[in-house]
């Protein structure tokens, strides 16, 4: 039996790849390509470049490789750019989703894993937010992953289709073996635009905000290593397969870290500061969000090893300049 990990080439879904392939699961990866890079894939694994709404390549892949399990990465994740086009982002992570959905319904694939999102919390009243807090999310991102999940939530009860749901909060950092890392030179992660600036790729960095109700007027967010994340996605994975009931799960370590105080990490990590600009607000942006993150570890026996911020920036500043020598070969 296989896994098949849409959105494979990406930043996350590449070390989902990575990690099940380690292990020797037969892994099959879909990806357009349009974010993501055939590169970044395992030679272990197999790429299908095609569309996740293209239902008949899908349900062909499910069948040629007998796949028991989805892990469903692809989709749009820019929170501003779904503030201004949000039909492209309905699109692209709510319609294209349920048309996957079906086509594992059809084959009769048991297991889903789906990447959520912190945003379907909106603007949350208290923090930690709890995976019992009601959803609202404020923007047409988070809303598009909210629908999925309900989609699954139904699709569950009216098919049998098992899913988990994990909403990640600030995924950030590579692989600590050097293979993959966030490689898309534009990306709008904090932690990667810190660390192009600091390594003079760019000639300064925005801070969207500084009037935020905050201890220092800037969002606060709580990172989360990508390899713990894709720990979260394997204990899943296993959960399910071991017939485990379906559920949503938070992401998270419990602790948050203000815009600033991660620019302060890049700096300690890089030993110099590097130009820093001030200015309004993003559109969808919350103030704060940092997740409560009981419920995973003691369901799925979640245990996270790189729970620093410090590592955290260490890894992914290591991974650009690594991006930089490959780039200049």
């Amino acid at each position: 039996m296989a896994v098949l990990v849409t959105g494979g080439a990406g930043y996350i879904g590449s070390h989902m790849v990575l990690a099940l392939t380690d292990v020797g699961i037969e892994t099959v990866v879909i990806d357009n390509l349009s974010t993501g890079f055939a590169w970044a894939i395992a030679p272990a694994a197999k790429l299908v470049r095609g569309d996740i709404g293209d239902q008949e390549l899908v349900s062909k892949v499910i069948r040629d490789h007998r796949v028991d399990a989805v892990i469903h990465f692809a989709g749009s994740i820019v929170v501003p750019d779904s503030v201004s086009d949000p039909l492209a982002y309905y699109s692209n992570n709510t319609v294209k989703s349920r048309s996957l959905m079906e086509c594992a319904v059809k084959a009769k694939v048991p297991n889903f894993i789906f990447s959520s999102t912190a945003a379907v919390y909106g603007n949350p009243k208290s923090l930690p937010v709890f995976e019992t807090d009601a959803p609202l999310p404020i923007s047409p991102y988070g809303s598009s992953k909210l629908m999925t999940e309900i989609m699954l939530r139904d699709s569950h009860a009216a098919y049998g289709l098992n899913y988990v749901a994990l909403r990640y909060f600030n995924v950030a950092g590579a692989d600590p073996k050097g293979r993959s890392g966030q490689s898309t030179p534009r990306a709008t992660h904090l932690i990667k635009v810190a660390c192009q600036t600091a390594l003079g790729q760019r000639p300064k960095m925005d801070v969207f905000g500084r009037d935020y109700d905050t201890p220092d007027g800037t969002c606060v967010r709580d990172y989360i290593h990508v390899s713990d994340l894709i720990a979260a996605h394997m204990d899943a994975l296993s959960h399910l397969r071991k017939g485990g009931a379906s559920g949503i799960y938070n992401c998270g370590y419990g602790k948050g870290y203000s815009v600033l105080e991660v620019i302060k990490a890049v700096e300690r990590a890089h030993g110099s500061p590097f130009k820093v600009d001030y200015g309004p607000r993003r559109a969808g942006d919350p103030a704060g969000i940092v997740a409560g993150a009981d419920r995973i570890r003691r369901e799925l026996g979640w245990q996270p090893r790189h729970e620093n911020l410090d590592f955290i920036v260490s890894s992914a500043l290591a991974w650009e300049k690594h991006l930089q020598r490959r780039n200049a070969a």
